[in-house]
């Protein structure tokens, strides 16, 4: 019975385009209830659709969400983790640390309130900035591999590690030049990996590699630096740059090394760390002064206007949206606004609501994860906070804790009734922190 009720769910989950991702047959795993409570978070953002939505999660919800506590950490070493956000795959954590290491960990813990052995590490890759994105029992992650040539990389790793060894060399690299890869993450489509860098490139690689230890791109993209990841839909990929702009490309390239845009969108300012995501057809983006939704088919143009944005030159907005139920959440300055997803009727839209955590005010630049009617973000006051999804007017949090990192940028991970973010030890050694409801 049980058995029978279950795969009638699942059946109507890919129906709905939710479990499979439906240009991607590999990525079945990815973001699949493989069993009632056992959920796989394979990249950042969660699905193909980066819309920051778990929609699995059944264990923690709004009632019992101020019950959360560390059920444990694991000590990373180096100095922070500085806006990678962790993976978790076939019951396996993995997260990036800033001075250059990939590290991951049993997702369930060593057993101990603090982890200092992990299932394995990376060597030494100078600086890792992103997230790391696990598919085909591969993880691959971007780098700089030298702080003072700024060569990138893309650096592709068995996920299951590389047998007795506790360091691990990467199977494979990605040459991305002389060009940093930092906050932009690596994304898969169709056999091909996706990166952005900041010298202004978009990459395409192979997701096979090459048959050698460095391999060069399939093609590039001209655009602006970067520090957006990028969105795969319909066979276009949408990122974000410094210059202003949205930038769409088609998916197979042009026949060419290098490619130009189909088509680019105004978004009213850098966008930073902010990453595209997509619902109903509308490509949504943040930048330093606005929230962008512009339709994913372009306009027949090669420079289209948005759909409408939410535009503040005095302040700033930050991190990639979160779409849930009909609303966009985008942090703005020490809040989460909440956009309607259909806009205003108007070009320019104010929020219908507005998520407020009280205590010491900072910076939220933590990208929003929503599960089971629940709101996470990180702030930079050194706390992970949570709210009602569905809220309406202004709400304070429902939950915060303190950690030990003045510095969360670091995205929530919520998935399998935990909490996986990344941040430090008071800035001095890098940390991986779990939380959850308590045993």
């Amino acid at each position: 019975m049980f058995h029978n009720h279950f795969s009638a769910l699942a059946a109507s989950l890919i129906a709905l385009g939710v479990t499979v991702f439906a240009t991607s047959p590999h990525w079945a795993q990815a973001a699949q209830a493989k069993s009632p409570t056992t959920i796989d978070w394979p990249h950042f953002r969660f699905d193909e659709k980066h819309d920051g939505y778990q929609r699995f999660e059944t264990t923690l919800n709004r009632n019992n969400v101020p019950q959360l506590s560390l059920l444990w950490q694991a000590d990373l070493q180096g100095e922070l983790v500085y806006h990678s956000s962790p993976a978790v795959v076939n019951g396996v954590v993995y997260i990036g640390e800033d001075t250059g290491v990939l590290w991951a960990f049993p997702a369930d813990g060593c057993g101990s309130d603090l982890c200092t052995a992990p299932l394995w590490k990376s060597t030494y890759l100078a600086q890792i900035v992103d997230s790391p994105t696990v598919v085909n029992g591969i993880v691959y992650v971007g780098s700089q591999t030298s702080f003072d040539s700024n060569d990138g990389k893309l650096n592709a790793f068995a996920a299951k590690g590389c047998g007795h060894k506790s360091e691990c060399a990467p199977l494979w690299q990605g040459d991305a030049g002389k060009e940093s890869i930092l906050e932009s993450s690596p994304v898969y489509a169709n056999g091909v990996i996706f990166i952005g860098s900041y010298g202004g490139k978009l990459y395409a690689f192979n997701a096979e590699g090459c048959g050698k230890k460095l391999c060069q791109p399939l093609w590039t993209g001209k655009m602006g630096s970067t520090n957006s990841t990028a969105l795969v839909y319909k066979n276009v990929v949408y990122i974000g740059s410094n210059d202003g702009h949205l930038y769409a490309f088609n998916a197979e390239g042009c026949g060419k090394k290098s490619c130009n845009p189909i088509w680019t969108g105004d978004t009213h300012g850098a966008t930073f760390d902010s990453s595209p995501a997509v619902a109903n057809g509308i490509v949504y983006i943040g930048s330093a002064h606005a929230l962008s939704a512009f339709d994913a088919s372009g306009c027949g143009a090669k420079t289209c206007t948005a759909l409408w944005q939410a535009i503040d030159d005095e302040a700033f907005f930050d991190a990639s949206p979160a779409i849930y139920r009909g609303r966009v959440y985008l942090p703005w300055e020490s809040q989460i606004n909440i956009y309607d997803a259909k806009g205003c009727g108007k070009e320019t839209c104010g929020p219908v609501a507005v998520l407020f955590g009280t205590g010491m005010q900072d910076a939220i630049a933590s990208s929003p994860t929503i599960a089971n009617g629940v709101v996470y973000a990180g702030r930079n006051s050194g706390e992970i906070l949570a709210w009602n999804a569905d809220c309406k007017g202004t709400c304070d949090q429902i939950w915060s804790r303190l950690l030990d990192d003045p510095i969360v940028n670091s995205s929530p991970t919520v998935v399998n009734g935990k909490i996986y973010i990344g941040g430090s030890n008071h800035g001095f050694s890098g940390r991986l922190y779990v939380l959850g409801l308590a045993q």
